[in-house]
């Protein structure tokens, strides 16, 4: 892959990351649209590393209030001491849903990878939470009254991002939903529960290719992949947050539907 094809695939990743709309179905369905290298999971993993970065600046008051607050209660034997501390502990429960199955199934979602047609099928799935969200259920409940309950559901939602074609932050904004959070509250914790999954992902991926030997020769592909999706991953998570402070979730199902069903129309045509 080319260091400017290693670029549009960043800017996708940065862009479609924190929108809801599937980077892991963009990174299938661009390249198949356009003729382009299809990305191996190491770049995504990179360009996911980018978007952890871009999180982690955008967040990182709270970030590191939260794992100060978690040290502390560590220390002290009061692991809830504190909203922080719990907030940690809850993003912490609603990690191991996709930790465990993206362990276990690790094999079968490369080999999903590389199918184009479920991707874009997978994004009318997409298009249809987030339909079912705004329709159905309106709450303003504030991220302190999150329960163990609701953060292993949000967390299931999560899992199901495994799957090329559902987003991670659409599910996940969308369980949030469901379980009487508003759209900016769900989002925000959102984000936050990217942050262990986005980073264990890329740590596993790295270390594979350190040990296949072959970083120093893509060295220049990744930094740039790497760059690009932090820089739009941080612009994106602005917009997103002030967009959905007054705006829905429709423009966001309207795009997942057209770009999954004209992928669907387009290959069965041809």
């Amino acid at each position: 892959m080319s260091i400017i094809e290693a670029i549009v695939l960043g800017i996708l990743q940065g862009a479609t990351e924190f929108l809801p709309i599937s980077s892991s179905g963009h990174l299938v369905l661009i390249p198949a649209i356009f003729g382009l290298t299809p990305p191996d999971l190491t770049l995504i993993a990179v360009a996911h590393g980018g978007t952890l970065l871009a999180v982690l600046v955008f967040f990182r008051r709270e970030l590191w209030s939260i794992a100060k607050n978690m040290v502390s209660g560590l220390w002290h034997r009061n692991l809830l001491g504190t909203p922080d501390a719990r907030l940690g502990w809850l993003i912490v429960v609603g990690s191991i849903p996709t930790a465990v199955v993206g362990t276990l199934f690790n094999g079968y979602f490369d080999r999903i990878f590389s199918n184009a047609v479920s991707a874009a099928f997978f994004l009318l799935v997409t298009a249809g939470l987030l339909v079912i969200a705004e329709k159905r259920f309106k709450g303003n409940k504030p991220l302190s009254n999150m329960s163990w309950w609701d953060s292993l559901i949000i967390g299931v939602f999560q899992m199901l991002a495994l799957i090329p074609g559902i987003s991670r932050s659409g599910s996940t904004i969308v369980a949030g939903i469901f379980r009487g959070f508003n759209r900016d509250t769900s989002a925000r914790y959102s984000f936050l529960l990217g942050v262990p999954v986005i980073l264990g992902a890329g740590i596993l991926q790295i270390a594979l290719l350190i040990d296949s030997g072959n970083l120093s020769s893509q060295g220049s592909t990744l930094l740039a992949a790497f760059i690009s999706a932090a820089v739009v991953g941080y612009a994106c998570i602005y917009f997103l947050l002030a967009w959905l402070r007054n705006h829905s979730l429709y423009i966001f199902a309207v795009y997942c539907a057209l770009l999954g069903g004209g992928y669907l129309l387009w290959t069965w045509i041809n």
